[in-house]
């Protein structure tokens, strides 16, 4: 065990914990820097425009991760950044600003776009039960620190162009690893900028053009411009968690080209140091989940429509069937996206919240049934197994459906379980399942007294009104679900 680091708490369920390291490329014991603690950064949204639902697999990964590190018994400190600065259009490091990309096209201050789309962002999250991290770090107002961590490192890492100032990849040990790119192919294909030394250096700092004015823009030591958005993170990282910290999280997409780019400036920062000793990083172990794949190709925001979390509730889904169905496939496994599955996602949560609702009322209690113990004691190997929540929604379901035993007992592991999986179990209710699509044009009330004649017909054997009353439902989008096993009744067609 390496200097100031520790095993889990005593008061930690007990298998290990083992997550996978992007870095090392295998499965690695948690061991924390700080006793006790558990300190992850995971890189937030560029907010320039909606979130699509590919972007927010990303953040019910990394909640998952914070929730799974609490359940084990560590004091969690999450940071989630807002890049409101300094991301260019390609992550190749060219391009415009997509946040002036923005302002400009809408007419806006860039600042009132990155106001409007944090608010959106934040609020996608609470719908998909994503808690809130420790700190929000927004990426202006660490412009200052940002500056004083280059003139750090500059001399012996960064060379000076007229177009900014850039960083020197050849100047650190093991660049590129972390995308195992060591070729032109990998890290190299970064557009060409006049005067660079090597085609993977990136910016660190961009001057504002002769002649041009960005919103915003700051004095610095190489002229009067903005950060490049690989330092962002380095710097926010390194002044709320130090470095190094536990755990960097982001999406595969991250580790081509930002992860990289982000560890030489910590490497740069810390001594040079190689990547055998993965701390060099600046991280100990970085987590990646893989990415959200949907055939009809709406998933980039480059494309111009795309799927964001409202479209799925437009359609009638509510937005935890689509955290559900995230947590139907390991963050490391590629997930399809199909309308589908997140109507099988939908019918899952549905039964499990139906089976809890039996128990809501029931006064929590510890768990000594040695049936509800070995559940939960099979769960938390599931999720200390690098978050296997394929495995640890098909014991929750167990538990769930589990007969004959004390309620307070089961209220108890149900509630042990949601805490890690986020499925608000104990407070969703049927009626908020019933997402009402977007362009229905009949309310419940009517819903209902509808169906309610409709039972009536039915009892009296006048079929032929039963399904009159029945086509006039459909006509306004309503599916009836006669004989539904859920005990549904109804539900809105999208």
């Amino acid at each position: 065990m390496g200097a100031g680091m520790t095993d889990a708490p005593a008061s930690a369920p007990g298998a290990p914990l083992r997550l996978f390291n992007s870095l090392t490329r295998q499965l690695e014991d948690f061991r924390p820097v700080h006793p006790g603690e558990a300190r992850v950064y995971s890189c937030g949204p560029t907010v320039y425009n909606y979130q699509h639902i590919g972007n927010m697999r990303a953040y019910v990964f990394a909640d998952t991760l914070g929730r799974t590190l609490a359940f084990k018994g560590y004091a969690l400190r999450h940071i989630i950044n807002i890049t409101d600065v300094g991301h260019l259009t390609s992550d190749a490091d060219a391009g415009d600003d997509k946040m002036e990309k923005a302002a400009a096209s809408q007419g806006k201050s860039a600042w009132d776009i990155a106001a409007f789309y944090t608010a959106e962002f934040k609020r996608d999250l609470a719908r998909l039960g994503v808690r809130d991290p420790a700190k929000w770090t927004v990426a202006t107002d660490y412009v200052p620190r940002m500056i004083a961590f280059a003139e750090r490192i500059a001399d012996a890492h960064c060379y000076q162009l007229d177009s900014g100032l850039y960083f020197d990849v050849s100047t650190v040990a093991d660049y590129g690893r972390l995308a195992r790119a060591v070729t032109d192919e990998g890290e190299g294909r970064i557009d060409e900028v006049e005067g660079k030394r090597h085609a993977a250096d990136f910016a660190i700092w961009r001057r504002t053009p002769p002649g041009e004015t960005r919103q915003m823009e700051w004095d610095s030591p190489w002229g009067r411009g903005a950060p490049g958005w690989h330092l962002e993170c380095s710097v926010m990282g390194e002044a709320e968690l130090g470095l190094p910290f536990d755990i960097h999280t982001g999406g595969i997409d991250h580790r081509e080209i930002h992860h990289p780019n982000e560890i030489a400036q910590n490497q740069a920062w810390r001594g040079c140091g190689g990547l055998d000793c993965a701390e060099h990083s600046g991280a100990r172990m970085w987590m990646h989940n893989n990415f959200l794949i949907d055939r009809g190709g709406k998933m980039s925001k480059s494309a111009g429509e795309f799927l964001r979390l409202q479209t799925l509730v437009d359609r009638g889904y509510h937005p935890l069937a689509y955290r559900l169905m995230c947590l139907q496939a390991h963050y490391r496994s590629e997930l399809e996206f199909s309308w589908e599955g997140l109507g099988a996602a939908l019918t899952r949560l549905k039964r499990l919240v139906m089976a809890a609702t039996a128990v809501r009322e029931a006064e929590a209690v510890p768990v000594t049934d040695r049936r509800l113990a070995d559940l939960l004691a099979r769960f938390d190997a599931a999720v200390s197994d690098d978050l296997n929540t394929p495995i640890a929604l098909t014991l929750i379901e167990e538990a769930a459906a589990m007969k004959k035993v004390d309620a307070g007992q089961k209220r108890t592991l149900l509630a042990r379980m949601d805490g890690v999986l986020g499925l608000d179990l104990l407070t969703l209710s049927r009626k908020a399942l019933r997402v009402r699509p977007k362009g229905a044009t009949i309310d419940e009330t009517a819903i209902e007294a509808t169906l309610a004649r409709r039972k009536e017909a039915r009892a009296a054997r006048d079929f032929a009104a039963s399904d009159t009353l029945r086509d006039e439902l459909g006509a306004a989008g309503v599916e009836v679900m006669d004989g539904d096993p859920l005990g549904w009744d109804w539900r809105l067609e999208s």
